[in-house]
């Protein structure tokens, strides 16, 4: 497409920027301590728990006398925070203020909390609101069921883009090649019903465009069921919109309605967007 072959250009352009290292530091990533420290963070998101420095040696392959120096670093910055002998780590609170900065100054995001909220109007469930990250789904706002009994919040979490309706709605947006280049060799399951199968997903995904939303029912979550449809303000689309609701309640003619009422929804939403001059 024209459009998409612009902006492809501009990407390309934009990315072709040499960064500027520092002596002895050079490398094809960057500054090697910078690189370091974004990866140590992204293995403290990863993990729930706290981490002693030896697990971290072994999640990330750094010298200890390295860790030793990012870690001082990383705490007294509070990125990090120490349990209360000094020898566990967990994210602290700055990250918690970046992550919530990130959101506030995108101009989408009051747009689509008002999608969010017409979505548990109209449907009683619970609605996301997710973007694409290389191949995983984060999700930005949630709207929860009034009836719902979750207490904790989804927003900031990822999930694989394989396994979520909000993920294959987004990934049948993408060329054959981008896809091969973005999905893992590997599928892991989370559920039993989870596809696994690069084929079988491929084939799913050819659905997915002709229906116009997509389905997925307890690929992610257990007794759960996602109906999602992207918001096509961008090319490829970056961001989509789902209801879950409990898998019992899923049938073919609810599925249908939910889908048909998202796909107006991201529609309007879309527009909106575009007149407000967001890309």
């Amino acid at each position: 497409m024209p459009r998409r072959a612009a902006v492809q250009a501009i990407h390309d352009e934009t990315t072709q920027e040499v960064v500027p290292t520092e002596a002895g530091e050079e490398s094809g990533t960057g500054v090697k301590s910078a690189r370091r420290t974004i990866d140590l963070l992204e293995t403290f998101a990863e993990n729930p728990a706290w981490t002693s420095l030896a697990d971290l040696h072994v999640r990330t392959g750094f010298p200890r006398s390295s860790l030793h120096g990012l870690l001082r670093t990383l705490r007294d910055a509070g990125w990090i925070e120490t349990d209360t002998g000094g020898t566990r780590f967990r994210l602290g609170v700055r990250a918690l203020i970046c992550g919530t900065a990130y959101l506030d100054r995108d101009p989408a995001m009051p747009h689509a909390t008002e999608a969010l909220e017409r979505v548990r109007e109209k449907t009683g469930f619970t609605a996301h609101y997710a973007r694409l990250s290389g191949a995983q789904v984060v999700y930005l706002e949630t709207r929860e069921s009034r009836h719902s009994m979750h207490l904790v919040s989804r927003v900031g979490r990822t999930l694989p883009a394989y396994a979520t309706s909000l993920g294959k709605a987004l990934l049948a947006e993408l060329t054959e090649s981008e896809l091969t280049g973005l999905l893992p060799q590997s599928l892991a399951p989370l559920t039993e019903n989870t596809i696994t199968s690069r084929d079988k997903l491929r084939d799913e995904l050819a659905v997915v465009r002709e229906r116009g939303y997509s389905f997925e029912h307890e690929e992610g979550t257990t007794g759960v069921a996602c109906v999602a449809a992207v918001v096509p303000y961008r090319i490829p689309a970056t961001d989509a919109l789902s209801c879950s609701m409990p898998a019992d309640q899923a049938t073919e003619s609810e599925t249908r309605r939910i889908g048909e009422l998202l796909a107006e929804v991201t529609d309007d939403l879309s527009q909106r967007l575009r007149r407000a001059g967001i890309r």
